[in-house]
């Protein structure tokens, strides 16, 4: 396997990714979406998790492909974030078509970024409007850190941010992840600078710092009060998937979180993974392809959420401190 040109989720062609943020706020949202409608699938391990239209994308419903796929701060009131994107699609003319209407069809997330030094003293929740504002700006490109939805994304000692990376494999075959990292856990190794994601970095993607060392002894100790976390992602390729190895494929994804994140999958986290399939190239016959599909999902999202955290921003109110502060200059 090796990095994709950019080594961004957009290296799956036919992808693009938008951002919008409030810097005021300290939130945003981040929006992927398809030049033509995709196979998608979910799955979640958290055990707080705020979503919309997850249900769709189990193999059994009537709709087997979405428009777009949306990860939000805010919480509950992230969830507007694809209400915002729904109504840019339509006026698109993308959707899914019923009795004469189209219907765009955007499942979503949402992440909690309620307490983190911004100013929430809306009247109206902004989150409509960024999530159209994310989809207007959909490019291949995609900025990365203090970022779409994770502008005021924290993890339990360092600022946490919006991650991206991506593989191709022997066959041919591209998968990239997407991540906003805001966990309980730590993304980092007795306190840094080391990621826990180290032993699957790809050159200095993240600092190359090597592994470091921690105490396997040691009881997580959140600062983060309960329910106030997750880390949402979506892994995407270019393979012909149906839904089903789509929900295969988040589902290994998961391996990467973990990881990455100690620890991950908390009662107190949402944690989520969408997968999302274009179809361009179909799977090589043999059956293992779907393994190691999934196998470079995980390793994908080990290091998107590393790349996040290694790029997040400092800026006025933080309550947490970003890698680059504290080690950016050793």
């Amino acid at each position: 396997m090796r990095p994709g040109r950019r080594n961004l989720v957009t290296d799956v062609a036919g992808l693009r990714v938008g951002q919008a943020g409030d810097v005021r706020v300290k939130t945003g949202v981040t929006v992927l979406l398809g030049d033509a409608p995709f196979v998608a699938g979910v799955h979640v391990m958290g055990g707080a998790p705020g979503t919309r239209e997850t249900d769709l994308l189990a193999p059994d419903r009537l709709v087997q492909e979405i428009d777009a796929l949306v990860l939000s701060g805010g919480s509950a009131f992230g969830l507007d974030a694809a209400a915002g994107v729904v109504e840019g699609l339509r006026a698109m003319g993308r959707g899914f078509e019923v009795a004469g209407q189209r219907v765009p069809i955007v499942p979503g997330a949402i992440l909690f970024d309620l307490a983190n030094g911004g100013h929430k003293d809306w009247d109206e929740a902004p989150y409509r409007a960024l999530g159209r504002a994310a989809l207007a700006a959909a490019s291949e490109e995609i900025e990365l850190g203090s970022a779409g939805a994770g502008l005021g994304a924290t993890t339990a000692d360092l600022k946490g941010g919006l991650g991206s990376a991506s593989l191709v494999l022997e066959s041919g075959i591209t998968v990239g992840a997407l991540v906003a990292v805001n966990a309980l856990g730590s993304a980092v190794m007795g306190g840094g600078p080391e990621f826990w994601a180290a032993p699957f970095e790809i050159g200095d993607e993240f600092g190359g710092r090597g592994v470091g060392r921690h105490d396997p002894l040691a009881e997580p100790r959140p600062e983060a009060k309960l329910g106030q976390s997750t880390t949402i992602a979506i892994v995407a390729t270019d393979a012909a998937l149906t839904q089903a190895q789509a929900t295969r494929m988040a589902v290994a994804a998961h391996d990467g979180m973990a990881r990455a994140l100690v620890p991950s999958h908390t009662p107190f986290d949402g944690d989520l993974v969408f997968a999302a399939a274009t179809g361009a190239k179909p799977l090589p016959e043999g059956g293992y392809e779907a393994l190691r599909l999934g196998h470079a999902a995980a390793v994908c999202l080990a290091r998107a959420i590393a790349r996040g955290v290694y790029l997040a921003r400092a800026a006025p109110g933080d309550t947490r401190p970003c890698w680059q502060e504290l080690f950016g200059r050793d």
